[in-house]
């Protein structure tokens, strides 16, 4: 009875040994393994190195071990694209830089498809950027920045939409010109305002004189047309002067005996 009880003992002592490390083995393997995604993110969980499917939000398990976590921010990302040497269609040397708004919008293909996608999305920015400012002349840069934002977001879109990524916006925030060109568009501008200037004053002579025409066969028509103008004219002059002015009316015909005389003497004269 004695042996047995001591044999007892001896079993029970060798499996609690036993036991107690091994639940304490799994308890701590099962700490290990349950992780936490936040709503913003996602789990790319790999099986061996095989891809087995995307986990999350919230609690997952992942055996340490046998299956690897790639964890993926889901999140709007802000890429400040860095200032890029430009030659414009017409030979003009700029400096821009833009900003790029996008989100992984497929964690597998972006941790499968491609190394570092932040990276590889910052290098085709900056290349697209240069190669689509290229073929624009410099009027266009300065002038056209909408149209230039959404052709680089479509390449940038259409070019990562195998890795998984949506590039939402796109904005060019600086065109940097050398001082040299800065003055030479200066000048160019004000020769266009000198320009437009002179077409405007050549515009307004030629309607004046459009509508002085009108107004004289007007009053050849009705000679009375021409007392009243003259009568307007006398109450203009005496209202725009302070001092006291006289007039002395004359009839319009005596301009016409005036006339008939001065071709009297240019007939008199021709026949000597």
């Amino acid at each position: 009875m004695r042996m047995f009880a001591h044999v007892w003992n001896s079993s029970r002592a060798m499996i609690t040994s036993f036991v107690i490390p091994v639940v304490a083995f799994l308890i701590g393997l099962i700490l290990v393994s349950l992780k936490v995604i936040p709503e913003y993110e996602r789990a790319v969980v790999f099986f061996l190195g095989r891809f087995q499917r995307v986990k999350g939000p919230g609690l997952i398990v992942v055996v340490p071990g046998i299956q690897q976590a790639v964890k993926v921010d889901l999140r709007t990302i802000t890429l400040d694209v860095p200032s890029q040497d430009v030659i414009s269609r017409d030979n003009v040397s700029v400096r821009v830089n833009a900003v790029i708004y996008f989100r992984v919008v497929d964690p597998a293909k972006a941790v499968i498809q491609v190394e570092d996608y932040y990276a590889a999305t910052s290098q085709l920015a900056q290349t697209t950027l240069r190669s689509v400012l290229g073929k624009h002349d410099l009027d266009e840069m300065l002038s056209e920045r909408d149209k230039l934002n959404t052709d680089i977001q479509e390449i940038l879109d259409r070019q990562t939409d195998a890795w998984g990524i949506k590039v939402t916006n796109v904005e060019i925030k600086h065109v940097d010109l050398n001082e040299s060109m800065v003055r030479a568009i200066a000048r160019q501008a004000e020769a266009e305002r000198e320009r437009r200037a002179k077409v405007i004053l050549a515009e307004g002579e030629l309607q004046a004189a459009q509508k002085l025409a009108e107004a004289a066969e007007i009053i050849s028509r009705n000679p009375t047309t021409l007392q009243l103008r003259y009568l307007q004219t006398m109450n203009e002059i005496s209202a725009k002067t302070n001092t006291s002015t006289i007039f002395f009316p004359l009839p319009m015909e005596l301009t016409d005996v005036f006339q008939m005389l001065r071709r009297g003497r240019g007939e008199t004269r021709t026949g000597s």
